[in-house]
């Protein structure tokens, strides 16, 4: 009896430390227009175990769907930093930042203004 019992306790935690291969979560990150919607959906998805990534210019929020056992929250923010873009953690490298095109500048205040006119720079432009 004791050896059924300890067997079901081990089965029990294996199964609730188990990883999620849909986890979803969302975070925070900085960005003012289609421009950078692109910029970090693509960042995202190219981090490995990254299934689905949506950012929403109005809100700043990125939905993400991804596989546990492959990648972290860590991990994609690393991703998103390394394109030029703060999350609300963690802000990108002033280097990585100056890659940006200048209307994605989303810390110039200059720049936010002309995004809050309802101006809306989208990928093909020009603005690339």
């Amino acid at each position: 009896m004791k050896k059924l019992i300890i067997i079901v306790a081990v089965l029990i935690t294996t199964v609730s430390f188990a990883q999620n291969k849909n986890a979803r979560a969302s975070m925070e990150v900085d960005g003012v227009c289609l421009m950078c919607k692109s910029r970090i959906e693509k960042a995202s998805l190219n981090t490995k175990g990254v299934k689905s990534a949506v950012w929403n210019v109005k809100t700043h929020e990125l939905k993400l769907i991804y596989d546990e056992r492959k990648t972290d929250l860590k991990t994609i923010q690393t991703s998103i930093l390394a394109v030029g873009h703060d999350t609300k953690e963690v802000k990108a490298t002033d280097e990585a930042y100056a890659t940006v095109h200048p209307c994605c500048r989303y810390r110039d205040e200059a720049v936010k203004g002309d995004h809050k006119e309802g101006k809306e720079y989208k990928e093909g432009d020009g603005h690339n």
